[in-house]
Order: structure tokens, then C-alpha cells, then sequence
């Protein structure tokens, strides 16, 4: 009986762990900043909290120049940490959406640039 719940159990996390939401479509103007680092250095971005609205990545970006490393709320500001691996240009598109929906509420982008 131990192993069948151990197993249900691992079966609903991976299931949970592979889930993804569904792309953000258009945004609307935002802020552009740029950022120029060196290589091995950790970059910070902060954006505002809004109650009943998150903040997630709309637009791929390139993790062989910049991999994230940690997120946490600090305040009334959500801290992404990203750690710059690899030389060249990447942008970090965020857009600020209810729940999982589509529609964006609010857009920042960051342009990295990696020496």
C-alpha cells in the first residue's frame, strides 16, 4: 500500500512539474533598460507587485548568455537574479498577467548585454 500512494504521489508531481502556461500574446508598451555586464556576474532585475497579478517571462530569451538563479518577493517588488554565463545580447521580456492568461496588463524589458 506504502509503495502504490509513493508512486501516485510521483505520478501527480511530474505531472504538476510539466505543466506549462499558455504564451503571452501581445503587450503593451513598456519600459526598455539596458544592462551591460561581465561575464560571471550576477544581474538583478525588480519589478512591481500588483495584488492578483504575476510577473513571467513572455519571450524566450538566450540561457547561454544569462540562466536564472533566484526570484523572491522583496517588499512591494518582485527580485529576479540572473547569473551572466556566456558573452552577447539576450532580452528579457516580462509581461504581467492574471493568473495564466494571455493578456498582458504590463510589459518591462530588459536588453542584457554580456562581455
Amino acid at each position: 500500500m506504502r509503495f502504490v500512494l509513493v508512486a501516485l504521489v510521483s505520478l501527480a508531481v511530474a505531472g504538476a512539474a510539466t505543466a506549462t502556461a499558455p504564451p503571452v500574446g501581445a503587450l503593451p508598451a513598456g519600459p526598455v533598460s539596458t544592462i551591460t555586464t561581465q561575464r560571471g556576474e550576477l544581474v538583478s532585475i525588480a519589478l512591481t507587485s500588483r495584488a492578483g497579478l504575476s510577473w513571467r517571462i513572455a519571450r524566450p530569451f538566450d540561457a547561454h548568455i544569462v540562466r536564472e538563479v533566484a526570484e523572491a518577493d522583496v517588499g512591494t517588488r518582485v527580485v529576479v537574479v540572473f547569473k551572466a554565463v556566456g558573452r552577447g545580447r539576450t532580452k528579457l521580456v516580462y509581461a504581467q498577467t492574471r493568473g495564466e492568461s494571455s493578456r498582458a496588463k504590463a510589459a518591462r524589458t530588459f536588453s542584457i548585454v554580456v562581455r
